[in-house]
């Protein structure tokens, strides 16, 4: 394992929130990341699929660690998602990489995949901007 997904790894178990929803990030390297979220039944809207909340939850913080794994400490500035079709299946994989970065921004993409089966199907898409965090 490298040394900057056992960092990323550690940043997600002081997530709480991450936590709750049992996200695990699987993959951290230089502009990517993917994070994963076994689907269970309390993730799920009334139709019986994932929540849009937990499909925006994946992308927004795919994002940002691809944009942190250039930046450092960042948080989202912004992003926007295209939801595709229903999320359903066993698992939820958000796969995000870096579009372009600066000193203190960096834009990136986020494809968020339903498996079913073992099928992966895109369910949606995401783009955004994420801001180094200045300490002082």
């Amino acid at each position: 394992m490298s040394e900057l997904l056992e960092r990323g790894i550690k940043v997600l178990e002081n997530q709480p929130f991450s936590k709750l929803l049992g996200a695990e990030l699987i993959l951290l390297e230089h502009g990517k990341a993917e994070l994963g979220v076994d689907l269970r039944d309390h993730h799920k809207q009334q139709h019986g699929f994932a929540h849009g909340g937990l499909v925006s939850y994946l992308a927004d913080n795919a994002l940002t660690f691809a944009g942190g794994s250039v930046l450092g400490n960042s948080v989202t500035l912004e992003f926007k998602i295209n939801y595709m079709r229903p999320a359903l299946g066993e698992r939820l994989l958000a796969s995000a990489s870096l579009l372009s970065s600066g000193r203190r921004m960096a834009v990136c993409e986020c494809r968020i995949t339903a498996l079913h089966d073992g099928v992966p199907t895109t369910v949606a898409v995401a783009q955004g901007t994420i801001c180094k965090v200045e300490t002082e």
